[in-house]
């Protein structure tokens, strides 16, 4: 695959879009997360697509990879309210959602809101907590808006899901509805650190009297610039012929014989969504057919379900996605 990431108005043509401020802000949120987190740099740049995009994530990885921690740090390079959930199976809907209480001084019932009334949440451990509370966030994930007894509460922008699961351990856990899993723009894995990576790690770990110090990540963007920056990522150019290549490459899911259950159409929108953000992070304003090649696996993993006979045989949707996207006709 072509690496797009060199592309540069000098030696294509001049941008139509004033991207500078927008890769300069993007980086230096990379930065900060890179104070304490040690490689992981895709997970870092899908995370900050998804931020831009107006999307959800859905990290997955064994336990220890910093999962949780680059969450935490990625809310707080962002002037906005951070807020934490740790998901459990006796948790209930008002628990994250709120609840009605009768406040006897003004014999009126008031709503109490739950963690979920926040500009970024993180959900520790998604799939610990049963259907019931589950369906508790297909409101808010979708709408922005969380309706109790009636009353439908907005919540205002940013609003951003960051969700947690563990791939090796089953036992206690409930698996994610459908719904629920196409909710997530994108879906993240997070590998082990390399051997350099991971050395690199407990020197810094050593150098810093072995904890952890939060207090060095500066806030780098307020919601305000967030959202120029995403009306300014909307703007990349996409080619009518690019659109259509999304398009066939998501209408292979639903036709082939490898899969029980193909994407939807909301999975073709966070395609197109998602590589604008990834071209203006490039500094570029145009999308290239790469950038849809780079960025579909995270679109459609979580979203497609293969037939019985592909998973006995070990195949992963990521190896279905592959020989679907090379299936399809690359446009120039």
């Amino acid at each position: 695959m072509e690496n797009t990431e060199n592309i540069t108005p000098e030696n294509n043509f001049e941008n139509r879009l004033d991207l500078t401020e927008f890769k300069d802000v993007t980086g230096k949120i990379k930065s900060e997360i890179g104070k304490i987190i040690v490689g992981q740099d895709q997970m870092i740049e899908l995370l900050l697509i998804a931020l831009l995009s107006d999307g959800h994530v859905l990290i997955e990885g064994v336990p220890g990879v910093a999962k949780t921690l680059t969450a935490k740090i990625l809310a707080k390079t962002i002037d906005v309210k951070f807020n934490r959930i740790q998901f459990t199976p006796d948790l209930m809907p008002s628990d994250i959602i709120g609840t009605t209480v009768f406040n006897q001084k003004t014999s009126e019932f008031e709503f109490h809101h739950g963690p979920l009334f926040s500009n970024m949440v993180l959900i520790d451990e998604i799939n610990r907590s049963p259907a019931k509370t589950q369906s508790a966030l297909f409101e808010v994930m979708e709408e922005r808006q969380i309706t109790v007894d009636g009353t439908t509460h907005l919540l205002p922008p940013p609003f951003m899901v960051m969700a947690t699961q563990n791939p090796v351990e089953h036992e206690g856990t409930y698996r994610l509805p459908e719904a629920q899993l196409d909710r997530f723009l994108l879906k993240i894995n997070v590998d082990y650190p390399t051997l350099e990576q991971e050395t690199e790690i407990l020197m810094r770990f050593h150098k810093n009297n072995d904890r952890l110090d939060l207090s060095a990540i500066n806030t780098v963007i307020t919601p305000a610039q967030l959202a120029k920056f995403k009306k300014l990522a909307h703007q990349v150019i996409v080619e009518n012929h690019l659109i259509e290549y999304i398009a066939k490459i998501v209408q292979q899911t639903r036709e082939s014989a490898d899969l029980f259950l193909g994407a939807s159409p909301r999975a073709s929108l966070a395609v197109l969504s998602c590589v604008k953000s990834y071209a203006a992070m490039q500094g570029r304003d145009f999308v290239s057919p790469e950038d849809i090649q780079y960025i579909t696996p995270f679109v459609l993993k979580h979203r497609i379900i293969a037939t019985p006979e592909k998973e006995m045989e070990g195949i992963s949707n990521e190896e279905i996605i592959k020989d679907l996207i090379a299936s399809v006709e690359v446009p120039r």
